[in-house]
């Protein structure tokens, strides 16, 4: 590296010449190939925007004027541009980078990202308050991808941003990809659109000349903008939607040619009023296979810099993923009734309902990234009649809590909510972590909730969804693999509302719910080798949660623990807290173990679970410290008549 191993800030990009800065913009393709060929990340995108980052930070006075990345999937270059070059071989590691923007890593970090759509409303925001503090040689930018652009609240920014005085420059990046193709009308619309630059100078030079002689105030601004763009929609045989919302837009242009960005970004950059330019990139620029494949290549994993070979290890003789579970089963449920339809946004391949795609195309649905559609398309498919299988990760179902109250559980319609990536799901940290579900749904009349303790039950739980249910039905499971290899059971259908015994115990009951249950499981063993007898029990259910089970063991052990991998406030401890007082079980210890209240860092899915105490060592460090703390004489019950307490105690 001839450039970037001095590049400590923009500063330093800015005493480079043109020639030096496209030079620059290679070794920083190099750079990002080598590290993630070693430490897996977010790939393509980050090699599709080399050319905008390095434009971007070369003439904007950045971290004073604002840069808001959408996601954060494409900001590697930034990151390495602005100081964090040297520690981006810890980039998505436990006490590492973020492999998102994050403002308390690094000042040119200007807004948390991780979500889609966000960036507009974020950016505008920051306008805005730029506006009203008399900062007027702030500039504000928003890059947003065109897979972000199906997500309504990329709209919501846009109508607002014509209304609002403010000079912010929208960057739509454009590669005709999110993760899997990007899909509707939408995507259409930005593939053919066009632009000429002559029209754009001759507008201009038309307004200046007005304005010069006050033939046009900035109050009829707005009314001249819409009159020219008709008169462009008729010249040009075509509407331009950003323009509709009185958006100035410029482009499409080639988001690879560096000077050009450089020249295009110069020219507007100190333009009144909303603009947006629209420029066309190729995800995965610079390493061909990504180039080819950028679906593949949008995180692949290792792989081998100088062949583009992927490194995969064998895991035939390993239990599948759960979401490929969820895959095969939906495609066997699908083949014996035909009103079982699939619904994901953006994530067919991410779930594995690609499976179904393939064999039912008709009867599967992208919807792109917006989460709140799938769920209410969902809403109206089951009005209808049909059983939809709505399969958003469990952090992006957050993004669609209304539509889950108000036009699914309200009208008690047969969606089935599958949750992928619940609980703590690794490496992309706090924005992507599927913690909150439990406890944000259990308040939601109406709604089944339920998780499997393995593949098996998830089968069942897909099934009793369909035959056994005629509501709102979720189910969520986690990333990663299961726990049996012989995953393919007759499914049957569950007793809803209903629990089992796992193992007998005499000294204390374990209660846990999904697969998490499994730690718990190898806890109990080795706190029998310990001497201490604990009985476990699988809740399959969180709401209805099985009262009945809770009444057996409630009078049979004095102290109780609960694990859930989910925020203890809310979830199956907070449920059990609520039954046992609710019933008159008043001299019982309570030991909730799950994630505190606090967002967790990212790192691998192991070395989270321990950080959290939720794996094998944390439980049965918790089981150990009950034992301890309330002694042999108080492990049964006593069923005294003193006034009303539960000794309850919060893992830390």
């Amino acid at each position: 590296m001839n450039y970037l191993q001095h590049i400590n800030s923009p500063e330093d990009l800015k005493k480079l010449s043109i020639d030096q800065l496209e030079t620059v913009c290679g070794e920083l393709r190099e750079f990002i190939i080598e590290q993630l060929s070693n430490n897996p990340g977010h790939f393509g995108s980050s090699l599709g925007t080399v050319e905008l980052t390095v434009a971007l930070h070369y003439l904007y006075n950045t971290p004073y004027d604002r840069l808001v990345w959408d996601v954060g999937h494409q900001a590697y270059s930034h990151k390495i541009l602005t100081g964090r070059r040297d520690r981006f071989s810890t980039n998505r590691k436990l006490g590492g980078l973020s492999g998102f923007t994050n403002p308390k890593e690094s000042e040119y970090d200007t807004f948390i990202a991780g979500h889609a759509s966000t960036s507009i409303s974020a950016a505008l925001g920051m306008a805005v308050a730029a506006n009203l503090r008399g900062e007027k040689d702030r500039h504000i930018v928003a890059v947003i991808g065109d897979g972000a652009m199906t997500g309504g609240l990329a709209y919501e920014g846009i109508n607002n941003a014509c209304s609002q005085p403010n000079d912010l420059l929208i960057i739509l990046n454009d590669n005709d990809m999110s993760i899997d193709n990007n899909v509707g009308g939408v995507q259409d619309y930005l593939v053919k659109l066009t632009t000429s630059s002559k029209y754009n100078k001759m507008r201009n030079n038309i307004y200046q000349g007005f304005k010069k002689r006050n033939l046009i105030s900035e109050n009829e601004k707005n009314l001249m903008l819409r009159f020219n763009n008709s008169v462009k929609s008729v010249i040009t045989k075509e509407q331009n939607l950003f323009e509709g919302f009185n958006i100035r837009y410029f482009g499409p242009v080639d988001g690879h040619d560096l000077r050009g960005l450089i020249r295009i970004l110069h020219n507007i950059k100190e333009m009144h009023g909303p603009k947006l330019l629209h420029i066309k990139t190729i995800k995965g620029k610079g390493f061909k296979p990504a180039e080819k494949s950028a679906t593949i290549w949008h995180s692949p994993g290792l792989f081998n810099k100088d062949t583009g070979e992927r490194i995969v290890k064998d895991n035939s003789d390993q239990p599948l993923l759960y979401q490929d579970i969820f895959g095969h089963t939906l495609v066997e449920m699908a083949e014996e009734n035909e009103k079982i339809v699939g619904i994901t946004p953006a994530m067919p391949t991410g779930c594995s309902m690609n499976f179904m795609a393939e064999k039912f195309p008709k009867r599967t649905f992208d919807v792109g990234i917006a989460e709140a559609h799938a769920v209410t398309f969902s809403a109206g498919m089951a009005k209808e009649g049909l059983i939809p299988f709505c399969n958003i990760y469990s952090s992006f179902m957050q993004r669609a809590y209304d539509q889950i109250i108000h036009d699914v559980a309200l009208q008690k319609l047969k969606v089935i909510f599958c949750l992928d990536r619940s609980g703590l799901v690794g490496p992309d940290g706090p924005t992507h972590h599927g913690v909150f579900d439990l406890a944000y749904l259990r308040p939601i009349p109406n709604l089944i909730i339920s998780s499997p303790y393995n593949e098996h039950e998830l089968r069942n739980l897909m099934y009793t969804g369909v035959y056994g249910n005629d509501g709102p039905f979720a189910i969520r499971y986690p990333r990663g693999q299961g726990e049996i290899t012989k995953w393919k059971n007759s499914p049957k259908i569950l007793p809803i509302g209903k629990g089992r015994k796992l193992r007998k115990g005499k000294d204390m009951a374990l209660l846990s719910i999904g697969p998490i249950g499994n730690s718990a499981a190898r806890a109990i063993d080795e706190a029998e080798k310990l001497g201490i007898s604990v009985a476990h029990y699988d809740m399959v259910f969180l709401k209805p949660i099985d009262e009945e089970l809770l009444h057996k063991i409630a009078g049979e052990f004095n102290n109780i623990i609960t694990v859930e991998e989910g925020v203890i406030k809310g979830g199956l401890g907070s449920a059990v807290l609520e039954f046992l007082p609710d019933n008159s079980y008043t001299d019982h210890h309570l030991l909730r173990i799950g994630i505190s209240d606090e967002f967790i860092t990212h790192g691998s899915v192991k070395e989270l679970q321990q950080l959290a105490g939720i794996d094998k060592q944390g439980i049965l460090d918790h089981i150990m410290a009950m034992y301890e703390e309330v002694g042999r004489s108080s492990l049964q019950p006593t069923h005294n008549t003193t006034p009303p307490l539960i000794q309850l105690y919060n893992h830390s």
